[in-house]
């Protein structure tokens, strides 16, 4: 069975490699026909105009069969990564969250998730140039840290608590992996010389929508954490190097909102506090493995 789970999240990654390729493809290609657009039209050696329509049809329809078949990969990716996570869940009885390998894989399910809800809600294919790698990444790192499942250590056996903390981070991290996207190419968008780019209101929009998604879920995962914590160790709170990374995250992102919210923050400094808030997040994961503490386990 864990064979099983490992087989589905190896070839979840190699769909969503694949459809990162093929959106590289599909935005290339569409700026290149737009750029196309704006030239003369070609007069051929029976001296007639090659019209612009004719051109770009065949490279129009080529990009949405490519297209359509990046879309694909990444739903089934998502299936395929849900089976694996369940499976293991099966196996192990327990919630996948117990150790780096299971956390990376439901991270990189996370991620997913939030970006298939944002695109079939924006239908922005430029930012999956931005978000897909993030999930990619994670699941090559899930491939390198030992899959083996082991007991639940005193400290996580609470299977209830175990799932609801979790869950809210890996939803909440999900949601700033497609602000922190958003974020990127809000900076470099006017460095990129191609055509029919997302306008900076779009990306500053998206950053907003993803963090009022990743501030609440942040809110009750620290909040479960205490709760957890005072049934584990006897206390809410002991400013454990993970703890303490959580809440600076949580309050990047509240000051994000009361900037936005409060002082009309918007363009260049939001897309900086969603970027400082997102290496926050990903420092909350890594830095327990070189500082310790009571989260080393995991």
């Amino acid at each position: 069975m864990l064979e099983l789970s490992r087989t589905c999240l190896a070839a979840a990654t190699i769909l969503m490699a694949l459809a990162l390729i093929a959106n590289i493809i599909v935005v290339m290609t569409r700026a290149n026909a737009q750029k196309t657009a704006k030239e003369p039209a070609l007069v051929g050696a029976s001296g007639d105009a090659d019209t612009l329509p004719e051109r770009q049809a065949p490279a129009a329809a080529s990009t949405r069969g490519i297209g359509w078949y990046a879309d694909r990969s990444v739903e089934i990716a998502l299936v395929l990564m849900t089976v694996g996570l369940l499976v293991r869940t099966i196996e192990t009885g327990h919630a996948p969250f117990a150790n780096q390998y299971e956390f990376a894989c439901s991270f990189a399910w996370g991620m997913t998730l939030a970006f298939v809800f944002f695109h079939h809600r924006y239908r922005l294919r430029t930012l999956s140039l931005m978000v897909l790698p993030l999930p990619v990444i994670m699941l090559l790192y899930a491939a390198t840290v030992g899959a083996e499942a082991r007991p639940l250590m005193p400290a996580l056996d609470n299977h209830l608590l175990l799932t609801l903390h979790v869950v809210t981070a890996v939803l909440g991290y999900g949601a700033a992996a497609v602000s922190f996207g958003a974020a990127v190419f809000y900076l470099i968008r006017p460095r990129l010389r191609m055509r029919g780019l997302p306008s900076e209101e779009l990306l500053d929009e998206i950053g907003y929508k993803a963090v009022v998604i990743t501030f609440p879920l942040l809110t009750v995962m620290i909040i479960l954490g205490a709760v957890w914590a005072d049934i584990a160790w006897g206390r809410y709170w002991s400013w454990d190097p993970k703890e303490t990374a959580a809440l600076v995250t949580w309050l990047i992102y509240g000051a994000y909102l009361h900037a936005r919210v409060a002082r009309g923050w918007r363009g260049t400094r939001s897309a900086w506090l969603l970027i400082l808030g997102f290496a926050a997040i990903l420092f909350t994961y890594y830095g327990n493995l070189f500082f310790g503490g009571l989260h080393s386990y995991a």
